[in-house]
C-alpha cells in the first residue's frame, strides 16, 4: 500500500513564494507518475501538475505555468511543488497524487493513490 504525507502549507500573502512536498512511501513503479490537485472552497478538485519520475517529463495547468515547479528528489523519495507569485486565487487544499504507468494525465480519477492534503491560504 502506497502512502503519501503532504506537508509545506500555510499562510501567506499575495505574490509570496511556498514550497510544498510529499513523501511516497514505498516509491515503486506504481508511483511513476505523481502530481499535485487542489481543491478551494465550493469547487471540484482540479489538476496543477505532474511529473514523471524517471524520466522527469512535466505538465501544468495554465494558471500556475510560470509561476509553479514541480520537481522531485531521488535520494528521498519526495515530490516537490514550488509555488511562487501566489495570488488569492491559489488558495485551497492541495493534495499530492500518484499513479503507475507513463501518462501525465490531468484526470484525477486516473490516480489511484492520494494523500490527505495540506492547506495553502494566500490572504493579505
Amino acid at each position: 500500500q502506497v502512502q503519501l504525507d503532504e506537508s509545506g502549507g500555510g499562510l501567506v500573502q499575495p505574490g509570496d513564494s511556498l514550497r510544498l512536498s510529499c513523501a511516497a512511501s514505498p516509491r515503486t513503479f506504481s508511483t511513476n507518475v505523481m502530481g499535485w490537485f487542489r481543491q478551494a472552497p465550493g469547487k471540484e478538485r482540479e489538476f496543477v501538475a505532474a511529473i514523471i519520475w524517471n524520466s522527469g517529463n512535466t505538465r501544468y495547468a495554465d494558471s500556475v505555468k510560470g509561476r509553479f515547479t514541480i520537481s522531485r528528489d531521488n535520494s528521498k523519495n519526495t515530490l516537490n511543488l514550488q509555488m511562487n507569485r501566489l495570488k488569492p486565487e491559489d488558495t485551497g487544499v492541495y493534495y499530492c497524487a500518484a499513479r503507475s504507468g507513463r501518462l501525465l494525465t490531468t484526470r484525477e480519477s486516473e490516480y489511484g493513490y492520494w494523500g490527505q492534503g495540506t492547506q495553502v491560504t494566500v490572504s493579505s
